[in-house]
């Protein structure tokens, strides 16, 4: 099928669904779109577990919404309904009914009454009733946990001096205050000492506290929690292992299957090694508990996935970056002694996704570090990439719809941008996810988790600000990365001009910064703002905030100073020093101006986030069963594909 038809986006809320194409798919080997194929069935298969993990109520929305959007005695073209199919949309956008960003609860625009009449409505085999409960009790439980805002209202929340575990919905921790969760893991801590090789505690268990006062830890394995999705996942895998491209690529996926049936961190240590160290291959994966932004305390993993094969021409450009690795490092702005001697095993690839799941389905990240331990980077490299199929759905949504033209502070700038700026994005991208967060180093004997909730945004902070710095680098010219001295311009005015100013879409009135890539960007912009005296300057013309740099190498100084000062806080775990930079300049909003810039993007109508739809694989096979192609579809709607998601790959419920 043409992947240039078919591409009808779909708009809801403040949301975009998209979709990407496979590029250059049709000309991969058989044995390569199988083995795609085979690793996107357990890329499928993890969606419940990061439902759940989300919000322990989550599953059972979902298919309650769903049993009542499919049922035909409701009429479907009443105001209620459609307010119903919105929110339902959403929740399978979020994983839940928390904001996928934002973190706080949706609020429905349809009433209790109507959602407690319409499930009256439907049939009881379809929906998620317990034994002997009914559908008046189902409602009695689940309706106040949509409409009363005072219930589970955000599910990650970073609000200092909060216990972000008890005030926070994610189903990560059951009944255990955020003291009691770091004080068990730095018991683990203190009895693994100084041993070699430490696992990322915490990683793939709930912990849970019982009746009596004890804490015990529940594993995510093929035979514990979450074990029929990941069975599942493991049985695909399986699959994989048969159409591995090499026995080094085998040996990733069986340690990866290993680490699944038994949960022991020491495998997944093992298996992360592994993986970096294979980059041989076409196709790669990522599978499994690794995103730990999820968490308050940033140790728990929600579950992702994520197939891909190389973009053999862009990669060209990551290789160019990653083979100077050491060049760079030698030459960051930060002081001597957190700069590593020497770097490993730094690979860098542009890749095309070809399946998305989990944590990384619908909305997506452009790029990807890994692996999080920190000891595994400093040891063995990490692995980077970026991906180029999702940034190209990305640029051709966003060209021409006016953005730049409402915000940009005037047409020299704006044309900067236009010349530039796609290609600097990329390269920002490139250097953030391939240098960025592998560089510098800890000193000895310091906690990776010492930074506890401000640790993700420093490490965000860390890696923009590494490829902020050298984005304005003659090495670049001289690599020929970028084709003139004025390039780096482009990425410096709209980086800056999202912090200060339109990344405030995002974030609802009266509400501050949460997440953690939102705070990263707002502190770089207001410390560079505040320090600057008059390099970043926020004007106002014809009754509109805009900004204005007025000395780009003076600002390119002030990101050196403020990276050498967040890679010491890293090196050094200086947790007040941390505290107080993000509280002072990463959380608070000016409401004044965050009610302009509201006021104008909603002129624009565009929606601030974006998601992906992915494609459908449909095997073609011969009479005897056997897999003789891989075709794609790329016409299925976005309710078709969460319905058959939820029928085809739901484990949980």
């Amino acid at each position: 099928m043409n992947p240039e038809v078919h591409y009808k986006d779909e708009r809801f809320a403040d949301l975009q669904l998209l979709r990407y194409r496979l590029n250059g798919f049709e000309s991969l080997s058989l044995q390569h779109k199988t083995l795609i194929y085979y690793l996107s069935k357990a890329t499928l298969y993890g969606r419940d577990i990061t439902f759940d993990q989300f919000g322990r109520y989550n599953l059972r929305l979902r298919k309650m919404f769903e049993a009542v959007y499919t049922n035909m005695l409701i009429p479907h073209d009443t105001p209620d309904f459609i307010a119903l199919e919105i929110y339902l949309k959403r929740l399978w956008f979020s994983n839940g009914i928390h904001h996928h960003y934002g973190c706080e609860k949706f609020v429905p625009e349809f009433s209790a009454d109507y959602l407690r009449q319409s499930i009256l409505k439907t049939d009881e085999t379809r929906l998620p009733l317990r034994s002997g409960e009914t559908r008046e009790q189902l409602c009695d439980e689940l309706i106040p946990i949509i409409f009363d805002p005072q219930v589970l209202p955000k599910r990650v929340n970073k609000a200092d001096g909060d216990d972000l575990l008890l005030t926070s919905a994610c189903n990560f921790y059951q009944g255990v205050s955020q003291r009691e969760a770091e004080d068990f893991y730095a018991r683990k801590k203190a009895e693994w000492g100084n041993r070699q090789q430490p696992p990322s505690f915490g990683l793939n268990t709930t912990l849970v506290k019982h009746d009596d006062g004890s804490i015990e830890e529940t594993p995510w394995t093929a035979s514990g929690r979450y074990g029929n999705a990941i069975s599942h996942i493991v049985y695909w895998l399986k699959k994989a292992c048969e159409v591995a491209e090499n026995n080094r690529q085998r040996e990733v996926i069986e340690l990866l299957i290993s680490y699944y049936l038994t949960g022991d961190l020491q495998t997944f240590n093992k298996y992360c090694i592994a993986w970096v160290g294979e980059h041989e291959t076409t196709i790669d994966f990522v599978n499994g508990f690794i995103e730990v932004y999820g968490d308050p305390l940033g140790l728990k993993g929600s579950w992702e996935g994520i197939v891909e094969y190389r973009d053999e021409k862009a990669t060209k450009r990551t290789q160019t970056i990653s083979s100077n690795a050491q060049w760079f490092e030698d030459n960051s702005p930060i002081d001597p002694r957190f700069r590593k001697p020497v770097v490993k095993g730094v690979t860098a690839n542009v890749i095309c996704a070809a399946m998305l799941g989990g944590d990384e389905y619908p909305s997506t990240a452009i790029g990807i570090n890994l692996p999080n331990a920190e000891w595994i980077r400093a040891e063995h490299g990490s692995k980077s990439i970026t991906i180029s199929n999702i940034t190209e759905a990305y640029n051709r949504a966003s060209h021409g719809n006016g953005f730049n033209q409402e915000f940009v502070v005037d047409n020299a700038t704006l044309q900067l941008i236009e010349r530039y700026g796609d290609p600097c994005e990329d390269l920002h991208t490139d250097l953030h996810e391939c240098l960025g967060h592998g560089s510098g180093q800890m000193l000895p004997g310091v906690d990776p988790d010492v930074l506890k909730a401000y640790g993700n945004t420093i490490e965000e902070a860390r890696a923009d600000l590494f490829a902020l710095y050298y984005i304005a680098d003659e090495k670049l010219l001289q690599l020929g990365l970028l084709p003139d001295g004025e390039a780096y311009k482009a990425q410096y005015y709209t980086y800056m001009m999202n912090g200060l100013i339109t990344q405030l879409i995002r974030i609802k009135p009266g509400h501050k910064i949460e997440e953690a890539h939102m705070r990263n960007r707002a502190l770089i912009a207001h410390w560079c703002h505040q320090h600057g005296e008059g390099t970043l300057a926020l004007v106002r013309r014809q009754g509109k905030t805009y900004l204005e740099i007025t000395d780009y190498q003076r600002l390119r100084q002030l990101i050196a100073e403020l990276l050498a000062e967040v890679q010491r806080i890293k090196s050094e775990g200086d947790y007040n020093a941390v505290r107080l930079l993000v509280e002072q300049y990463a959380v608070n909003i000016d409401p004044d101006l965050h009610a302009e810039v509201l006021q104008r993007y909603e002129r624009l109508n565009l929606a601030p986030y974006k998601g992906f739809i992915n494609p459908q694989m449909l095997p073609v096979t011969d009479a005897d069963g056997n897999i003789i192609d891989i075709q794609l579809n790329y016409s299925e709607s976005y309710a078709h594909q969460m319905l058959r998601y939820s029928s085809e790959y739901g484990t949980l419920i």
